[in-house]
């Protein structure tokens, strides 16, 4: 089997030295930078509180071009440099392959099978995956794992290790399940769902509160978890979430305690001992200055929301100021 981890950053190199450790692929690594340039000379190194794993890619590159077709790609570009790869995501699929996204927050390809299918100008701005990749091609994928790149080439695992997929149209279809038996005959907790939908906004639950939050606060979890009121306003942010996704047909008030348990645990989740530090994706780009995921994990919720005349007010008080922040992280990068 031939798989593609395009975007090997933080969650992408996890998954790329689980797979490649494991030998259940011939894996390949699209990356960019000083982080490919390590990669391709040293490997990529996995440091886990078990210890540490190197892993040699069968072919790293920052020209997918290089690459023949896939059977797997999973995407885990950051959502805002997804529209961009869709003709190179469209040739590396093939016929017969498949994209498997697992990125935060809502995907593009949200509405595929709905009565009012469409792409959302938020996440695809042009169209580009929707009409050129077609969501047909498309997995998603929630990922509970937390990592980190410390320096180019290396990749911390604090925590956590579960990915769920699921087709948009919820069956349980031949690729689906390649998928998930790859994942675990590589170590990876991967799990097969038939609501996907539903699977994205419990995350969202945890995603748009902790990253937004921490973000704006430059906060790790447990330091928001200390501040009272941060807390209350994190926990409001729950109540809109829920209520949003509701309107969209998926009941999630069940997880509503364990979301706020798991804040008020340092983003530890379950039964697992309390975490110190963990600094949430937003924040790490916010620290590293790179452009944050304000759209899929906060804007389009907004526009659901809206879509569903749900009053969010503490969404509507939080985005302003986050694409105010994305907007100055932009500008200095330039």
């Amino acid at each position: 089997m031939k798989v593609c981890i395009f975007g090997a950053g933080a969650v992408g190199g996890y998954l790329a030295a689980r797979i490649g450790h494991a030998n259940t692929a011939q894996i390949s690594v699209i990356a960019r930078g000083a982080h490919k340039d390590a990669i391709a000379r040293n490997g990529i190194r996995l440091d886990t509180p078990e210890g540490s794993i190197t892993v040699h890619p069968s072919l790293v590159t920052d020209r997918p071009e290089e690459l023949p077709e896939q059977d797997l790609v999973f995407v885990t570009l950051k959502v805002m440099s997804q529209s961009a790869a869709a003709p190179v995501l469209r040739r590396l699929t093939g016929d017969r392959g498949c994209a498997i996204f697992a990125a935060n927050g809502i995907p593009w390809w949200w509405k595929h099978g709905t009565e009012h299918a469409a792409h959302l100008p938020l996440l695809d701005p042009d169209g580009a995956l929707w009409n050129i990749l077609d969501p047909s091609r498309a997995l998603g994928c929630v990922v509970y794992s937390a990592n980190e790149v410390i320096a180019p080439g290396v990749v911390r695992h604090l925590g956590n290790n579960r990915w769920v997929m699921g087709e948009p149209d919820g069956s349980i279809s031949p690729r689906l399940q390649a998928a998930v038996q790859l994942m675990q005959a590589s170590g990876v907790n991967g799990e097969a769902s038939p609501d996907i939908h539903t699977e994205i906004w419990a995350k969202l639950l945890r995603n748009a509160t902790l990253n937004s939050l921490c973000a704006l606060t430059r906060l790790p979890v447990d330091g928001l978890a200390e501040d009272p009121a941060l807390l209350a306003q994190a926990d409001t942010v729950i109540d809109e979430i829920i209520s949003v996704a509701s309107a969209q047909g998926c009941d999630i008030t069940a997880q509503r305690a364990a979301a706020r348990e798991q804040l008020r645990r340092g983003g530890a989740e379950g039964g697992a001992p309390p975490v110190k530090g963990l600094r949430p994706s937003m924040l790490q780009d916010a620290l590293a200055g790179r452009p944050l995921e304000v759209e899929a994990i906060v804007g389009q919720v907004q526009a659901l929301a809206q879509e569903s005349r749900i009053p969010c007010p503490a969404i509507d008080t939080i985005l302003p100021l986050l694409r105010g922040l994305n907007r100055s992280l932009i500008n200095k990068s330039l």
